[in-house]
């Protein structure tokens, strides 16, 4: 058996982000030891670690990319935000997501009928949804709004001084000054007009409604939510109203934080000033952003793989797993997992030794694999080992968990091949003495050795000409 060549990692070409020290933060100048050291929560649902805090799923994916997000491939960076429609509105400089009338409409009717499944009636559901969807108020659309309509005034008045310039210069030629200020005339109501004209506002309950009558909330103040990337998400006291019904439609917002999440929706508005002076012609509609509650919240966790929990658990000490709001100790976790998963306690050896060893290990099932092993992390390096774990004696025998033949190992190699990596057989050896009781702790890894088989193709033609060259 030849001695296995070490291949460097294979980097990616495009890295967007920068690399962070993993857990645990070594202790330095920045942070003492009487610094206090964090603990994280997370929740042991349908036999899945789900962390539901923002703060510990950055903490946790930022700092040894450990789980991957639910509704994401690998970071959990899942938004509702349209692409298109964030580099259209890109002047607003606001973190709320932005989203289409249409899409607003699906989670108004997701919503309908998570309360109709409640046991709400319809008119219920009704009056609570038209409540807490209404249009607020935003700063940033606002200031918006005013500087758009103060670029139309300004190229409205130079369209109009260039428009007189010329007017005075046709009549000096035709030698009548006179009427050059009689020609001004018809431009003027217009001009009064465009003036006139402001951000129109929406009904209430027009959800469904485009076009807009006249100014139905000119004496309601709508409530004003600041959104910058400073600001707080939380609810004004005029959003709520004793008896509305607001604190029932808090059942369909699920809350991550203290406060509600709020939306920008790009809605077709019509210039009413407009449509009263040409009511026969039909006008085109403006796009315009309205700030609203979001009735039915998609959140985005960090799922974490059993193996992920109970080396944060065990090795690190830094994360502490609840089910039913009850804390699972380290031996409870061990076997919880165990009956979850019958192969969780090979598969944690093998990933605890290769997270010792500095490597960032992830599932390998999309390779046919139980694990593939990066560099630093996914976002840094392809992977640079798939890797099939094996328990074992001291004699190299036991019940193997998957039996391979040379056909299934030999295409399994030329797939790790293909996708740039090479295959990798660990052998976890535990002693011929060792019995199932001592199994059932996790203490039993102490007597556990660990071997490495780097399985390598052999082609005929390429060791000829090796031969030959010698």
């Amino acid at each position: 058996m030849a001695e296995a060549v070490f291949r460097a990692p294979k980097r990616k070409r495009r890295v967007y982000e920068s690399f962070e020290s993993p857990l645990p933060i070594p202790f330095g100048q920045d942070c003492g030891p009487k610094q206090d050291f964090k603990v994280f929560t997370a929740e042991m649902i349908n036999n899945n670690v789900i962390v539901r805090n923002t703060e510990d799923i950055e903490q946790l994916y930022g700092k040894g990319y450990f789980g991957k997000g639910i509704l994401s491939r690998s970071r959990p960076n899942f938004t509702i935000s349209d692409p298109k429609l964030v580099a259209k509105w890109k002047d607003m400089k606001t973190d709320m997501p932005i989203i289409t009338s249409t899409k607003y409409q699906h989670s108004v009717e997701w919503a309908t009928k998570l309360m109709q499944r409640q046991g709400q009636d319809e008119s219920t559901v009704r009056k609570i949804l038209q409540d807490y969807t209404k249009p607020l108020e935003h700063s940033g659309i606002k200031r918006n709004e005013e500087g758009q309509r103060h670029d139309e005034l300004n190229s409205g008045t130079v369209s109009k001084m260039e428009g007189t310039t010329d007017r005075e210069e046709l009549s000096m030629m035709n030698g009548d000054s006179g009427k050059s200020v009689g020609m001004e005339g018809p431009s003027k109501p217009s001009d009064r007009q465009q003036q006139g004209s402001g951000p129109d506002p929406l009904t209430p309950d027009g959800l469904d409604e485009s076009v807009v009558e006249g100014a139905t909330l000119q004496h309601c103040p709508l409530p004003q939510i600041h959104c910058g990337k400073d600001d707080g998400l939380l609810p004004t006291p005029g959003d709520t109203q004793p008896g509305d019904g607001s604190q029932q439609a808090d059942l369909c917002a699920r809350k991550r934080g203290p406060g509600d999440e709020y939306v920008l929706v790009e809605e077709d508005v019509y210039d009413v000033s407009e449509q009263e002076c040409a009511p026969n012609e039909e006008l085109a509609p403006k796009k315009r952003l309205v700030c609203r509650r979001n009735p039915y919240r998609i959140l985005e966790y960090l799922q974490l793989s059993l193996e992920e929990a109970f080396f944060l658990v065990y090795a690190l000490g830094c994360l502490s797993i609840y089910y039913e709001k009850e804390p699972l100790t380290i031996m409870k976790l061990w076997k919880a997992f165990t009956v979850v998963q019958p192969t969780f306690r090979t598969t944690y050896m093998a990933y605890h030794y290769f997270r010792s060893k500095g490597w960032v290990p992830k599932v390998g099932l999309k390779y046919g694999t139980d694990l593939l092993l990066y560099r630093k992390g996914p976002p840094f390096y392809h992977a640079s080992y798939s890797v099939i774990i094996e328990l074992v004696d001291d004699h190299f025998e036991g019940s193997l968990r998957r039996p391979f033949s040379w056909r299934s190992l030999a295409a399994l190699s030329r797939v790790s091949v293909n996708v740039s990596k090479e295959l990798m057989l660990c052998y976890l050896i535990k002693p011929s003495t060792m019995t199932d009781k001592e199994m059932e702790s996790p203490e039993c890894m102490k007597q556990i050795k660990v071997q490495e088989v780097i399985l390598s193709r052999w082609v005929s033609s390429r060791e000829r000409s090796d031969q030959d060259e010698l």
